[in-house]
Parts: structure tokens; C-alpha cells; sequence
């Protein structure tokens, strides 16, 4: 990482500062309730990656102390047998939050799999009626990364109201649902994608640039707005011309932090805030099912 002029937004600290929190609310909360939350999470496949998450979200539910119930399924797992555990899922009183680690095997079908969850089991926040509670501005489970993304901005006092904020990338998955926060936010919001015309005209315009674009290293110093808050999300393995292999964000760190007033670093971001924001709809989720 460069000797950069700008303020690192570190997400890993904040991430383990509401775990603390989360662990201390269930604490309190276990024995009038007789269980601790659970949290199901359905990994089909053998995809390496996919692999890693879970067994982070897994180690940071063991310290939040939220049983977490694996289901790990082989990869030619057909979507009966699947809707079928996720409706005794839906069904089991241990069960609070209920996931489904993506990406999923080509022959299932992403969208039906996540329409078969309890709404208000949907720890990842992507039901569609989660989605839609959302647009209308009603409380609902959060897609976690976009939640996480504004929780990072609000602990760090940065307002969101009457700046520009440009968003790169709009999957379901986090562009949608973060340009529908800071919109709610009071955000004047661009969103910008792969049929963007002059994208770096759109980026420099941002106060806020947050970029989900799944392109390791897509944004240099040139498409940033000196002074910019810049928010990384992505989340990319290169392997580097002497064999070695790296993690890096879609943003060119090094580039990008010598002219934003801040950044977020990748690994160590957005990614911690991500499971912490599952961790919390979860106990949420379970706050709201046992609470009269």
C-alpha cells in the first residue's frame, strides 16, 4: 500500500466492533428466549471460494454465538431436493436467518431457490420482497453488502445527503439495493454500468464513488474526483507475473489513495463488513420471531 494522503476506512475493526455488540445482545437476550439464533447456510458445490466465505461466516457466527447449521450439497443436487430443505428450513424453529452461498451450480435455477426462503429468513436480504420493502422505504432484512457499505459511512460520520454518489455496477447482488440506500440517504444518485458512455466523465462527478464492477484494479486515479470518498467492493484473485497471487479491489489502491480523502482497502473493507451485516439480520431476524 502506497505512503497515500488519504484516511483508510477499515472495515475489519468495525466489522469485529459489531460482533462484540451482536455477542453481548445475545448473551442477554438467550435465557428468556431458551435458544441461541441459528443461521442455515446451503453451499452447493465445490467452488473454492464459496468454500472460504462459508467457513468465515461459520467461525464468525461461533463467536457471535449464533448456531449455524451447514448444509453442504454435492454439485448435481437437483432444485427439488434443494426446495425441499429450504421449506423444513423455513419450517424449523432453530432456524432465524437462512442462506444460500452463491455462485450456484449452472443447471439451478438462482431465482426460484431464493423465492422458496421465508422473507423474513432471508439473512442475505435478496427475497424479493425484502427488495421491495426496501424501495418503499419499510423496515426489512438489508442485502448485506450494500448495508455494509452504508454502515461503514455512518460510523465514520460521512454524510451521504446532497452529495453525488456514483455507482459502478448494478447487480441485485449490490449496485440496485446501494443505489436505493443512498437514495434513501439523501443522496443525488448516478448509477453507471458496462453500456456507460465516458465513464470516467460519470466517476469524476462522484463525491462518493462506490464500485462493484467485478474488474480487478478498473479504476485509477484519472476517474476519480480529487477529494472523492471511494468505496471498493470488489473482491478479485490475480495472480501476479512471478506466480504469485494477490487480492485486489476494482480499484487501483495505490493510484487512487494519493488523491481520495478516503478509501476502503481490499482485503479488510467491505468484505468483513458483508458477513457482519449477515450476522446482524440474523439476530435481527431472531429478535423479531421471539420478541411478542
Amino acid at each position: 500500500m502506497s505512503s497515500s494522503t488519504s484516511f483508510v476506512l477499515n472495515g475489519k475493526a468495525l466489522a469485529q466492533k459489531i460482533q462484540c455488540e451482536l455477542q453481548e445482545w445475545v448473551r442477554k437476550q438467550q435465557p428468556s428466549i431458551g435458544r441461541p439464533p441459528g443461521l442455515a447456510v446451503l453451499m452447493i458445490g465445490d467452488d473454492p471460494a464459496s468454500a472460504v466465505y462459508v467457513r468465515n461466516k461459520e467461525r464468525a457466527c461461533a463467536k457471535v454465538g449464533i448456531a449455524s447449521f451447514g448444509h453442504h450439497f454435492p454439485a448435481n443436487t437437483s432444485q427439488k431436493e434443494l426446495e425441499t430443505v429450504i421449506r423444513q428450513l423455513n419450517q424449523d424453529p432453530r432456524v432465524d436467518g437462512i442462506l444460500i452461498q452463491l455462485p450456484l451450480p449452472v443447471h439451478l435455477d438462482t431465482v426460484q431457490l431464493l423465492l422458496a426462503i421465508n422473507p423474513d429468513k432471508d439473512a442475505d436480504g435478496l427475497h424479493p420482497m425484502n427488495l421491495g420493502r426496501l424501495i418503499r422505504g419499510e423496515t426489512g432484512l438489508r442485502s448485506c453488502t450494500p448495508a455494509g457499505v452504508m454502515r461503514l459511512l455512518e460510523e465514520h460520520q460521512i454524510a451521504v445527503a446532497g452529495k453525488q454518489a456514483v455507482v459502478v455496477g448494478r447487480s441485485i447482488l449490490v449496485g440496485k439495493p446501494l443505489g436505493l440506500m443512498l437514495l434513501e440517504k439523501n443522496a443525488t444518485v448516478t448509477m453507471a454500468h458496462s453500456k456507460t458512455q465516458d465513464l470516467r466523465s460519470v466517476t469524476r462527478q462522484g463525491d462518493i464513488l462506490i464500485v462493484a464492477a467485478g474488474k480487478p484494479e478498473f479504476i485509477n486515479a484519472d476517474m476519480v474526483k480529487p477529494g472523492a470518498i471511494v468505496i471498493d467492493v470488489g473482491i478479485n484473485r490475480v495472480v501476479r507475473s512471478d506466480g504469485t497471487s494477490q487480492l485486489v479491489g476494482d480499484v487501483d489502491f495505490n493510484s487512487v489513495a494519493d488523491i481520495a480523502q478516503c478509501i476502503t482497502p481490499v482485503p479488510g473493507g467491505i468484505g468483513p463488513m458483508t458477513v457482519a451485516m449477515l450476522l446482524s439480520n440474523t439476530v435481527l431476524s431472531y429478535h423479531q420471531r421471539e420478541t411478542p
